[in-house]
């Protein structure tokens, strides 16, 4: 099969409608975000093999989940970059190549999810309130 066939088939997959130019971004135009595309990458990898040691999630997508209270504090990483967009016509060049093939900037990403810690803490914080509360007002 031809290979420009089998991408536009794969994004199908997750969009439901056919491409009407490999060119668009895959995150803004098409709207696949978060887990979703998310997702669609890893099975990407996977299909077709690709090496993805040099890909860097944030640069091209944003998180799903829960509200990150935490990130009121310290951005999450894909709030620290330009985001750099996703065509189906560079997921043809990568599968081609086998290889992610994308030049990041120099970032300064901190390599502890300070945000997601902050989160933890009051989840946390809030669990040993209740039982605190339960157990005083037993």
């Amino acid at each position: 099969m031809n290979l420009n066939i089998e991408i536009n088939d794969f994004i199908k997959n997750f969009t439901g409608e056919n491409l009407e130019s490999f060119d668009v971004d895959i995150f803004k135009d098409l709207r696949i975000s978060g887990d979703d595309f998310h997702e669609m990458i890893f099975e990407f990898s996977k299909k077709y093999k690709v090496n993805m040691e040099d890909y860097l999630w944030y640069f091209h997508a944003d998180e799903e989940g829960i509200m990150n209270l935490g990130a009121f504090f310290f951005k999450s990483p894909y709030l620290r970059v330009d985001r750099i967009p996703i065509t189906p016509n560079m997921l043809l060049q990568f599968a081609r190549s086998k290889k992610w093939l994308i030049n990041y900037p120099i970032r300064k990403i901190p390599e502890t999810r300070y945000d997601l810690i902050f989160n933890q803490v009051i989840i946390i914080g809030f669990i040993v309130g209740l039982l605190i509360f339960y157990f005083v007002d037993l």
